[in-house]
């Protein structure tokens, strides 16, 4: 059972910016590009999400990650497959997710040796609210004036395509062996799955949802599972804590009080769940239903899944 304010690590990167607020304090020093939110406890095994903000004064390298099998042809864990929220965009600001148009290994071997490869990535602008969907091999960037939370499987295994003339490694041989050589998928829309709850992507490692909670309403984060908690709007007190934008939490088999703050709350919520968690938030003004109308609201739940339907969650179905 666990129930933690997050810690912070802080990673500087050559692409990164000191003004980070509201997210987090001005930074005076080196150039800041993520925020990790980390365990304040070391006992027990590590966390399967990493929950991270990222800042961009300058545009990232071309990367890709790697799946699960390659990964562990490698001695690692596992691959990364992730998502990003974005939280702020200034003007034209870009992502880069896949490629314009299919190349072959050669083709995409010989445009990372002449560079031709940043010409060749399908550059997307965005604004703030967009959600992003990176499975393991997409060809992906990020352009400079973003802010963007990223949930995704803990790993730091990055292989680049192009730099911008940094003068850090290229990993053309692992880039050519696990890279999709063509057009990424359309992005998936969000679900509204209750009128608090919006599912914003669902993987095999992990479900991202935002929830809107209105002002000064209460509410029970029921986490039957590894469940991160980031504050992107209002305010609120989490637990004992008055946790305001940029402040998240970890619960795993545990249960949390929630009462959002007069101006309302934005969480999102990233769990280690394929599918959304229908109990996931409890609405603690509800009267308690009985325990057959329970299992009845679960076996509807499963039903609409089933049946490809649109979900009504059982927490707020009236």
């Amino acid at each position: 059972m666990v129930v933690e304010q997050a810690s912070l690590r802080i990673a500087f990167k050559p692409w990164g910016r000191r003004d980070l607020r509201p997210w987090a304090a001005a930074h005076h020093g080196d150039a800041v590009g993520e925020i990790w939110f980390e365990r304040k406890h070391t006992v027990g095994p590590d966390p399967a999400l990493l929950l991270k903000l990222l800042f961009t004064e300058q545009a990232l390298s071309i990367q890709v990650h790697p799946d699960d099998r390659f990964a562990q042809s490698l001695g690692l864990p596992n691959g990364k497959t992730e998502g990003w929220y974005v939280l702020s965009a200034e003007p034209d600001a870009r992502v880069a997710v896949g490629l314009k148009r299919e190349l072959t290994r050669p083709q995409l071997r010989q445009s990372i040796l002449d560079g031709s490869i940043a010409e060749m990535v399908e550059w997307r602008c965005v604004v703030a609210g967009e959600v992003i969907f990176i499975p393991a091999g997409t060809i992906h960037a990020i352009g400079a004036g973003l802010v963007i939370a990223e949930i995704q499987q803990r790993s730091d295994t990055t292989f680049r395509l192009f730099d911008y003339g940094r003068d850090r490694e290229l990993h053309v041989d692992q880039a050519v062996a696990i890279a999709d050589r063509w057009p990424a998928d359309a992005l998936a829309d969000p679900v509204d799955l209750t009128q608090m709850r919006r599912q914003l992507i669902s993987c095999p490692y992990f479900t991202l949802e935002q929830a809107d909670l209105s002002a000064c309403s209460r509410w029970e984060l029921i986490a039957e599972c590894e469940t991160w908690a980031l504050v992107i709007s209002g305010d609120a007190t989490i637990g004992s804590t008055h946790a305001v934008i940029g402040e998240a939490f970890l619960v795993d088999n545990a249960r949390i009080p929630i009462v959002a703050g007069r101006g309302g709350l934005t969480l999102l919520l990233a769990y280690a769940s394929a599918e959304p968690r229908p109990g996931l938030l409890r609405d603690l003004k509800m009267e308690q239903v009985e325990p057959a109308a329970s299992i009845i609201d679960h076996a509807i739940f499963h039903h609409q899944q089933s049946a490809g339907l649109p979900v009504l969650l059982p927490e707020t179905r009236p």
